[in-house]
């Protein structure tokens, strides 16, 4: 009887640990997918930047070598978000200067927003943009209260 209530009373304890154990944070699934969608945009805009500007960015008159450039920038944020997911103390600063990066490329995109052909991606462009950078700004917040 002794050793039934003490596997009864180590029951709890086992269940206990279990749902003490951390679930990944809505935080390292938005770092884990801007990170991704990044180093995505890097790449597409590396092995083809021909189709990323008639595909993705048809503004003005195209020119690989820019968009080779601005794939740098793309693949240096995707690494630095991809180094937060493993190293917390680097979440909100990646993710400050990704907001700000959003924001400022929002700007960009609003300036220019009907001169893209056709004229609609101009405006969608802005949009999803737009929302990426609140979603950014969003996370950058729940990640400062995250280390907090």
């Amino acid at each position: 009887m002794v050793a039934s209530m003490n596997a009864l009373a180590k029951e709890p304890a086992k269940a206990a640990l279990i749902d003490a154990e951390p679930a990944t944070s809505i935080v390292v699934v938005g770092v884990a997918a801007f990170a991704l969608v990044q180093l995505g945009l890097a790449v597409l805009m590396v092995a083809g930047p021909h189709s990323f500007y008639s595909d993705i960015g048809p503004f003005g008159s195209y020119n690989g070598h820019y968009i080779r450039d601005v794939a740098s920038f793309y693949g240096a944020l995707g690494i630095g978000l991809a180094v937060a997911l493993r190293h917390v103390s680097w979440r909100v600063p990646v993710l400050a200067l990704a907001t700000m990066q959003y924001g400022l490329h929002s700007l960009n995109h609003l300036l220019d927003i009907g001169r893209a052909h056709p004229a609609w991606t101009g405006y969608f462009d802005f949009v999803s943009l737009l929302a990426a950078t609140a979603l950014l700004g969003w996370l950058w917040r729940a990640a400062a209260r995250e280390s907090a």
